[in-house]
């Protein structure tokens, strides 16, 4: 594939065998996203373990320090007074049984993230073949099955990720835009990596990090010096 002016441009600052400090490849990230819109910045880490086995996943969710620079739309599937509480902490939508037509007959996919009460688990499950796919699917470790969904919903929109192991063992996240400034989008990965080493499954042998890049939408990766963690 032929890379544009742009890219060529930028990945002249990079050396692609040079390892990076944090401080030095996040400058070297937001020097390269010249693109005519506000890009996503995104950390990648290919992790020393393998998804295959249940004991070696990777899974959670972090509250970023100063957000993704992202709205995130927030649905919420629960019963009787919980609706309202959903609506009343901001989520844009919330209701129950009659969500899933809509979602499964209408293509409706007009949000970003899926909350649910335990007792809706049941229902939603009629759904894991839309939602799954997609990464929608509310998971217990994640945060986004429970009863507190005030809580869910408040840090969803503060800025809570997931982050997870892919097919090939790498987990992509957000953790910010070109127009942070340089100590936002270091405090954001810093939360991000302290949470993925926290999570480290005890049944991991060997290296854990095997490598960390960053990059922004359009721009080059950056590799991480990954030594001091």
């Amino acid at each position: 594939m032929k890379k544009g002016k742009r890219y060529t441009e930028a990945a002249k600052l990079i050396e692609k065998t040079s390892l990076y400090d944090l401080e030095e490849a996040v400058t070297l990230v937001k020097k390269s996203a010249s693109a005519k819109f506000d890009e996503t910045i995104e950390a990648h880490f290919r992790l020393g373990v393998d998804g295959r086995h249940a004991d070696q996943q990777v899974r959670g969710a972090v509250v970023l320090p100063h957000g993704t620079g992202k709205s995130v739309k927030v649905l919420v599937f629960a019963k009787g007074d919980k609706i309202d509480e959903a609506l009343a902490a901001g989520a844009d939508y919330a209701g129950g049984d009659e969500l899933v037509p809509k979602i499964q007959n209408d293509g409706w996919l007009d949000f970003d993230v899926v909350v649910a009460t335990p007792d809706m688990m049941g229902v939603v499950g009629r759904l894991g073949r839309v939602l799954g796919p997609k990464g929608l699917m509310p998971n217990p470790k994640a945060g986004t099955v429970t009863m507190d969904v005030t809580k869910a919903v408040n840090d969803i929109k503060a800025g809570k990720i997931e982050y997870r192991l892919d097919k090939s063992n790498i987990i992509h996240v957000p953790i910010g835009k070109a127009s942070f400034s340089e100590e936002q989008l270091t405090d954001n990965f810093q939360t991000l990596i302290d949470a993925i080493l926290k999570a480290k499954p005890s049944a991991a042998k060997g290296q854990y990090l095997r490598s960390v890049v960053i990059a922004s939408t359009m721009g080059p990766g950056v590799k991480l010096n990954t030594a001091k963690y």
